[in-house]
């Protein structure tokens, strides 16, 4: 039996429970996080082998989805997992993002930490425990963590804060958020909300920092009981102070006037500085030495102007955004289309109106069903003048793209009111500083140019920082590039006029006070609403009608009992009903009945087709139908797609037939008359009733349609040939 230790708290009424021992002893820290009967196993991993030139942090995060925790087999022909799900993706990046600025800058030794899904019940998220398990694994393990860190979900349910909510009462939330902290200090933060006030967001902020305590004190307490010695950190590769002081150019100016430049002009001088030094100085220094400390004297430059004049890259001002232009309408078949620039950031989004049928089906480890709004983000090598290999969407592509879509979602209607899938795809066209709110931007005025009525529109804005060891700050408006790479902290707002609907925030430091979250958030409400105005000049409402390249969408409703009669025996019946009107049609289990067509006649036509399937048919109704089949005693017709009914043969003409063939054949289409349905459904028809006394037609039309011609008597041995009326053949 293996020896086992284990903690345990109750947070917001459930167990949650933290162990080691029973699984992978060979990892240097291994803990098992169990709340509800949802467990992930998370282990923590250290390469001993210290490579020589490497200056960063080597981290790895992967969280591993497992099937069998949720008692499922995986879909298609392998039948195992394979790429990770969207879902685990995103729960790997909050992993990562909380705890990267924690683990020690000294230390560069490769580490990889992984979390795997072991169980799963369907109501206690499992990217939460693979957060709170990497933090008690990091800190009990010898890697040089600056944790432990606590992580919780807060709702907001009837107006109240809610604690770890359950999958379940999330549908009822106003609110998704997670937050990542520790004794003192905010590290990560990421929310979606249904339109909240920055005081609501803060609130919650401060809620969830307030829950983490005891989570921390769990992790310490189990630390002291299983935790290991910290192991030593390698000598860095230090950068030699008098690198740049060494040099005869006058670098603080060139730096200086480089700073203040376009991202281009920028890029251009600084490449012409450093093989300036590379040149003067290559005997003395290693090409690396030189361009680590040019790095370092921008760096402290870029924070001296901010800090100490106000000055930012490019000579802007702390509150001042880029230049920023908002077209719509750009590409003529699309659904809808936008573009935002923001200096040299650039966003396209292109939206896509599809039927209801071609929403995405969802088959995680915890989630079942489907969705009907997509956002998809692209970054293509040349957005940042690069040449790279161009393949799947990575990591940071995922975590754009469901950020953006997180930020959007609110505002779009639901299915009722607007029956359609909409895909969204941003394409970054240049890249220097938050494309991925460049993305909410120009996907609202896609969405509206699309025709699609949004509650209101939506706009973003990245926010940054840069700090002193004395305590300074400056919260930075519209960071781009070189103030992201350089700087403390990415921290995204995206919402309404009237509120927040996505926050996501990551940082260099060890964390952020709440004095700073505070300032960000009410910081980033004005720059929404100045970017707003911008984009209200190009588009300010959702345009009136859909695109006429895009499908048009029906909602009719029938009864629950009366589907099998559209869908018919193997869906017979509604494939020949989209085969002959050219539509899509959906159908829900409560009877409702979503058509989807590209012009308004063959929708109707459809509408009518199933009314038809789906209303009973009555003694006296007039129908156009189709001959199927032909006995001795009379022919059966088809009134509606699955519906036959019989003509009797002394039903078929105002004379006595000899013979059913001399008045009708397979594939004729004739109009009939439903003259009696018996107790088993089964509907008797006539033509005769239709006919006058001089063997012709009836003049009476079918939905009001004109009178047929009229046509000679026909003897015996002779047809009748209705099929030269005026009712064109179905087709």
């Amino acid at each position: 039996m293996l020896e086992t230790q284990s903690v345990e708290t109750t947070i917001a009424g459930r167990t949650l429970k933290l162990e080691t021992g029973a699984f992978a002893q060979q990892a240097n820290a291994a803990v098992t996080v169990r709340y509800g009967d949802t467990m992930v196993l998370v282990t923590a991993v250290y390469s001993k082998e210290v490579k020589e030139g490497i200056d960063f942090l080597p981290l790895t995060v992967d969280y591993e989805e497992r099937m069998y925790a949720a008692g499922k087999i995986p879909g298609g022909f392998i039948r195992r997992e394979g790429r990770p799900s969207e879902a685990a993706i995103l729960a790997c990046r909050l992993t990562d993002r909380s705890i990267r600025p924690l683990i020690s800058k000294k230390w560069h030794q490769e580490t990889q930490v992984i979390a795997t899904v072991l169980s799963a019940d369907l109501e206690n998220d499992a990217d939460l425990l693979g957060l709170i398990g990497s933090s008690s694994a990091l800190t009990n393990s010898a890697i040089p963590f600056e944790g432990p860190i606590g992580a919780v979900r807060v709702g907001y349910i009837n107006d109240q804060y809610v604690l770890n909510p359950t999958m379940t009462e999330l549908t009822k939330s106003k609110l998704d958020l997670t937050v990542s902290s520790s004794r003192t200090k905010i590290v990560m933060i990421e929310a979606g909300a249904r339109i909240l006030s920055e005081d609501i967001m803060l609130g919650a902020i401060e809620f969830a920092h307030k829950a983490n305590q005891e989570i921390i004190d769990l992790q310490e307490k189990f630390q002291k009981m299983v935790g290991k010695e910290k192991a030593p950190l390698a000598v860095p590769t230090t950068v030699k102070a008098d690198v740049l002081s060494s040099s005869k150019h006058k670098l603080a100016e060139r730096m200086n006037s480089a700073i203040m430049l376009t991202k281009a002009e920028r890029e251009a001088a600084f490449a012409d500085i450093t093989s300036d030094l590379v040149e003067e100085l290559g005997e003395t220094y290693t090409e690396d030495e030189i361009v680590a400390a040019f790095d370092a004297g921008v760096k402290a430059q870029l924070r001296s102007n901010i800090l100490d004049k106000g000055i930012r890259a490019g000579g802007r001002k702390i509150l001042e955004i880029r230049p920023i232009n908002c077209q719509v309408g750009l590409l003529p078949r699309a659904h809808g289309s936008a573009m935002f620039t923001r200096g040299a950031t650039q966003v396209l989004n292109v939206t896509t109106l599809g039927s209801m049928k071609q929403e995405q089906v969802l088959d995680g480890l915890t989630i079942e069903g489907t969705r009907r709004f997509m956002h998809h983000y692209n970054m293509p090598p040349y957005s940042t003048g690069e040449v790279k290999r161009s393949g799947n969407p990575g990591r940071r592509e995922i975590g754009h793209g469901a950020l953006a879509e997180r930020a959007l979602l609110p505002v779009v209607p639901v299915d009722e009111s607007f029956p359609y899938t909409i895909r969204l795809v941003s394409e970054a066209l240049s890249s220097s500083g938050s494309t991925s709110m460049a993305s909410v931007c120009s996907g609202s005025m896609s969405l509206m140019d699309a025709g699609v009525p949004i509650k209101a529109a939506v706009a973003g804005i990245a926010m940054g920082l840069i700090t002193d060891d004395t305590g300074r700050y400056a919260v930075l408006t519209d960071i781009e590039g070189l103030e992201d790479f350089f700087g403390d902290m990415d921290f995204k707002v995206a919402g309404t006029r009237e509120g927040i609907t996505a926050i996501q925030m990551d940082t260099k430091l060890t964390g952020l006070t709440m004095q700073i979250v505070n300032d960000t958030i009410r910081q980033a409400k004005d720059a929404r609403f100045f970017i707003m105005d911008l984009m209200d000049k190009a588009i300010s409402a959702p345009r009136s009608e859909v695109s006429k390249y895009a499908p048009r969408m029906y909602k009719i409703q029938i009864e629950a009992g009366k589907i099998g009669a559209v869908i018919g025996g193997g869906g017979k019946t509604i494939r020949s009903i989209i085969a002959e009107t050219k539509t899509t049609i959906d159908i829900t289990d409560d009877g409702t009945v979503t058509i989807g067509a590209l012009d308004v006649e063959s929708a109707q036509k459809a509408i009518r087709i199933i009314e038809g399937l789906t209303k009973d048919i009555e003694p006296g109704t007039v129908y156009t139908g189709k001959v199927t089949r032909v006995f001795d005693f009379g022919a059966m017709v088809e009134v509606l797609p699955g519906k036959e009914g019989l003509v009797h043969i002394s039903e078929l003409a105002e004379f006595r037939v000899a013979k059913v063939e001399d008045v009708v054949h397979v594939g004729d289409e004739i109009k009939v008359k439903v003259i009696g349905v018996d107790n088993l459904g089964r509907i008797n028809l006539s033509r005769k009733a239709l006919l006058d006394s001089s063997g012709a037609p009836a003049p009476q039309g079918e939905g009001g349609a004109p009178p047929p011609r009229q046509f000679p008597r026909s003897g015996p041995g002779q047809r009748m040939d209705d099929r030269r009326g005026g009712f064109p053949p179905r087709r």
